[in-house]
């Protein structure tokens, strides 16, 4: 990680084949994926972006909108690409991460950096985004949002201060994802893979599987049980498919190396 990059890998693995870089869902963090980064398969690096206001980057603004987030990104993304360019990249986002991943993956193709593929999670696809005025709501407005979706320790919710600490960066984000729109500009031409819980109320089999629209490449859609926040629930069930879709990209000389542990 270069100093000021927003990418964070806690398991760096300078033979890996493939690289997964990983967007938080609102509210979420880097860390969210350290488990990840430490369960991979000894030929994937598993890495994370970290958005501002969060965890080692608490001093700084979080972004305004989805536009000025991907932008900041990217430069972060293609140093850090340029510098290992014979590793395969795929990106990954759950919930508002999807969203930003989709988003980050089309910056990425316009300056000659496209991502080999895109899984995305528990969001409906982009011109299906529905908006929304919880970032306008009241505080105890918006800890019952996170109540309902259950990926919030309960001992966090209880926490007064550590929830007036997490709020106003919780807020901005439901603001970015909340008046978010599809940017200007071409879609994608990679493979996508859609992962969705069968009891998420963010998304549902018919939001999940209008992400075909997205890609003129090969869409596949893939249902697990849960809620919104089944990739905690089902991570043993989910992980296994996420590495066999990063595998997918690599080229036929890489067989061998995959069926090694």
């Amino acid at each position: 990680m270069s100093a000021g990059s927003s990418v964070r890998t806690v398991s760096p693995r300078a033979h890996a084949r493939a690289r997964l870089i990983c967007f938080p869902h609102a509210g979420g963090s880097a860390g969210a994926y350290r488990l990840w980064s430490l369960d991979a398969p000894w030929d994937i690096e598993v890495s994370a972006v970290q958005y501002a206001g969060r965890e080692d980057r608490y001093g700084e603004e979080a972004a305004a909108d989805m536009s000025d987030l991907v932008a900041g990104l990217c430069a972060d993304l293609v140093r850090d690409l340029a510098a290992r360019p014979r590793c395969a990249t795929v990106l990954f986002g759950h919930s508002m991460g999807a969203a930003v991943a989709y988003e980050t993956a089309r910056a990425l193709a316009t300056l000659g950096h496209a991502p080999q593929a895109l899984v995305v999670s528990g969001q409906p696809a982009p011109h299906l985004a529905r908006g929304g005025t919880l970032h306008l709501a009241s505080d105890a407005e918006l800890v019952a949002d996170l109540e309902r979706l259950g990926g919030t320790a309960a001992n966090v919710l209880d926490n007064e201060a550590l929830l007036s600490a997490m709020l106003p960066t919780i807020r901005r984000d439901y603001r970015l994802i909340e008046t978010y729109t599809p940017l200007p500009g071409r879609g994608l031409d990679l493979p996508v893979t859609v992962l969705y819980a069968d009891a998420d109320p963010e998304v549902d089999a018919e939001e999940a599987g209008a992400w075909r629209a997205s890609t003129l490449g090969p869409c596949q859609v893939l249902p697990f049980r849960g809620g919104h926040f089944y990739l905690e629930e089902q991570r043993e069930h989910v992980l296994p498919r996420i590495w066999e879709r990063v595998r997918a990209v690599l080229p036929a000389t890489s067989e061998a190396w995959a069926s090694m542990p």
